[in-house]
């Protein structure tokens, strides 16, 4: 049980590690980024305008298996420390701002996404980067090569960051399992460049 309130959320220092992998792509990540992350937490189970979607499937339509929230570039984030979120991993990147976000929350160990790389858009052919803080219950993001190979396992708990970069959504597909284990609520913030989704 997570103990609301304690602390109040502000970011440690942007000192990544970075894991470079094939063709490429590389991944940056950093656990506890954001610390004091619970009033984060809080507010992104609050009534941010969550909504469910449904997807066309093979021969059917689905329930996504997530609920889903997206916040177009200027548009103001729920929680003022993932505006400073944002704006910090721009400076540090510093090749082109990180202008969207999307948001996933995934209720219990049920819902997940499949294997996938975020290439529509610009990122279907150039490099660019997405910038996830994930909030809650620690859930694994899992990366393999295009097409399948042996996978790595990133575990993503409260105030994570994980940045995929330069090939890695063109090249290595991501995606978080379902799980059998008891898990709470967790909140994935995807910070984008424009023209990525």
């Amino acid at each position: 049980m997570l103990d609301l309130g304690v602390e109040d959320p502000r970011l440690g220092p942007l000192e990544v590690q970075r894991h470079v992998l094939t063709a490429g792509a590389w991944v940056d990540h950093l656990p506890g980024w954001v610390r004091g992350s619970d009033l984060v937490l809080e507010t992104l189970l609050g009534d941010i305008g969550w909504r469910a979607e449904r997807r066309k499937m093979y021969d059917g339509t689905v329930d996504v298996p997530r609920l889903l929230r997206w916040f177009a570039a200027g548009e103001v984030l729920p929680h003022p420390v993932l505006t400073e979120a944002r704006d910090r991993l721009t400076a540090h990147y510093g090749d082109e701002p990180f202008e969207t976000a999307g948001m996933c929350l995934y209720r219990d160990g049920r819902d997940s996404v499949a294997w996938h790389g975020d290439r529509n858009g610009r990122s279907s052919y150039l490099d660019t980067m997405v910038a996830i803080v994930s909030f809650g219950s620690p859930r694994p993001l899992m990366l393999r090569p295009m097409g399948g190979g042996e996978s790595i396992r990133f575990p993503l708990g409260h105030g994570d960051l994980i940045v995929m970069g330069g090939s890695c959504q063109r090249t290595w597909e991501h995606a978080v399992p379902k799980t059998s284990r008891a898990v709470g609520p967790r909140v994935s913030v995807q910070f984008r460049p424009a023209g990525v989704s």
